[in-house]
């Protein structure tokens, strides 16, 4: 377990910053190692307990400084809330090996069967129930650490994770290269990697309308002042001077950039943005709290354009967080330790319109949802004229200056890959970026630095499999492996698996 718990802590290094994604390859290969050699099911769920635990605890540990040093949550009591998250994690592994082991026993599978179709599939089908059980919390599932490998080629196909699950089976043929069947096993492995290179060649969109010009504020504002109430004329007038400094086709500021409900601002504040929207012709996203009654309020953006005569824009937030934007049941008494603002919110639709801008449709996400990539491209796949660029906007200083900023870049290039789509993100601390269709970063600005990112965009139109298709193709093809694996028991009905 310890072995487990360790190997599951390196995985870490896959995932961004560092971007050593074959460290994966080896870590799910050390796993299923680990699970092959233990007596019963329940040993192996043990060590995918302990894996699990090692890579929840190594991949999300930033969260502590949210609850604590943000939250205002002790130190001991933020610890144990993550540690407990990281044995959430942990049991998903833990009943992928059990259900693997299980399976492998009744079914009496030999080594080529059990580490191509059935540990991969396993490990991917527990990932994505992780993806959507409770809200979910897919956040360094496997497929995000390949954006720059070859398995990134299939992401438009099979979305982040089908790519997780082809990086399982990469483990498991790696592990049969001492077995007999090493032939097989490497040239799956082989082939799989080189059609993923030749899958990166594939463009599955097209570029559509004329090329935006965009700004992208970056406020650097430290949350300790954000929601001080000495310090929001200060940050008001920041936002609004950058905003107004200079046209562009699209500008857009971080997620609650603007930290006040419409009522409680200067009279005068949203009118003179809107009024240089006006007079420049811009198009301007503005992230803002909204209050439809004294008891309902949302995350949300507005859009104001510089045509008159047309409505205010407006995204609300639909995927909240848990604890930090909506409470769960019989969680009260943990929220109300900690002093997080707006943290009791009310959900968007799941479907909402994007934002016209010249010939571009701009469609946002706030902070969090850029996760659950699926229901971006529900969103793309239900609208008749879908959006041709997406816009994130987050607030990431809650997370200090940690590995949570790289992570969530390496998120949204993933969603780019998948919809092959160019995205925008305007965060307050970073990271503030432009992304092309195929999750290269184009233009950056310096992370922990206030600025205003200048760049000119042109948006793509057209749909990948993954927009088409969603998450269907990856489950029929994990239930396939899942098959083809029961299959091996006519062969193989009276053989005691092989040690």
């Amino acid at each position: 377990m310890l072995i487990a718990t360790l190997a599951g802590g390196a995985s870490v290094f896959s995932f961004a910053p560092f971007g050593w994604w074959p460290v994966q390859i080896l870590c799910l290969a050390a796993l299923f190692y680990q699970a092959l050699r233990a007596a019963t099911p329940k040993a192996g769920a043990l060590v995918g307990w302990a894996f699990g635990f090692g890579w929840g605890l190594a991949n999300v540990h930033w969260l502590v400084v949210a609850l604590n040093r943000f939250g205002g949550l002790p130190l001991p009591l933020a610890v144990a809330a993550i540690a407990l998250l990281a044995v959430a994690i942990g049991a998903y592994a833990a009943l992928a090996m059990y259900g693997a082991l299980w399976l492998r026993k009744r079914w009496a599978l030999p080594l080529p069967a059990a580490n191509l179709l059935l540990l991969p599939a396993m490990w991917a089908l527990l990932e994505w129930v992780r993806g959507w059980l409770f809200t979910g919390f897919p956040w360094a599932v496997a497929g995000y650490a390949h954006n720059d490998g070859p398995l990134g080629g299939y992401a438009p196909i099979v979305g982040v994770y089908g790519v997780g699950w082809l990086a399982a089976l990469c483990a498991g043929a790696l592990l049969l290269a001492a077995h007999r069947s090493r032939w097989l096993a490497l040239g799956t492995m082989a082939a799989v990697l080189l059609a993923g290179f030749g899958l990166r060649l594939v463009d599955w969109t097209h570029a559509v309308g004329e090329p935006i010009s965009v700004r992208l504020v970056q406020g650097n504002t430290p949350l300790q002042q954000k929601f001080d109430a000495r310090h929001t004329e200060a940050t008001l007038n920041k936002y609004r001077d950058a905003v107004s400094a200079e046209a562009a086709d699209l500008i857009a500021t971080p997620e609650t950039a603007i930290m006040l409900f419409p009522h409680q601002l200067p009279p005068d504040y949203l009118p003179k943005l809107g009024q240089f929207a006006k007079r420049s012709g811009s198009h301007l996203v503005l992230g803002i709290p909204l209050m439809d009654s004294p008891t309902q309020y949302s995350n949300s953006v507005i859009g104001v354009p510089p045509e008159s005569g047309l409505p205010t824009y407006r995204y609300d937030k639909h995927h909240l967080v848990p604890f930090g934007e909506f409470i769960p049941t019989g969680f009260r008494w943990f929220t109300n330790m900690m002093h997080i603002p707006l943290g009791d919110q009310t959900r968007g639709k799941t479907l909402q319109a994007p934002f016209q801008v010249k010939s571009q449709r701009v469609l946002p996400n706030i902070c969090y949802e850029n996760v659950f990539g699926e229901e971006i491209a529900d969103q793309l796949a239900a609208d008749p004229n879908p959006a041709t660029l997406l816009l994130n906007v987050s607030e990431l200083a809650w997370y200090g200056e940690s590995i949570a900023i790289p992570q969530h870049l390496q998120i949204s290039q993933m969603r780019t890959l998948e919809t092959g789509r160019p995205m925008l993100s305007a965060t307050n601390s970073g990271a503030t970026v432009v992304i092309d269709s195929h999750g290269k970063v184009t233009a950056a600005l310096p992370y922990y630095q206030a600025g205003v990112l200048k760049a000119t965009v042109r948006g793509t139109a057209g749909n990948t499999p993954y927009i088409v298709l969603g998450n269907s193709l990856f489950l029929a093809l994990a239930a396939l492996a899942l098959a083809g694996a029961w299959f091996q028991t006519r062969k193989n009905a009276k053989k005691p698996p092989e040690k």
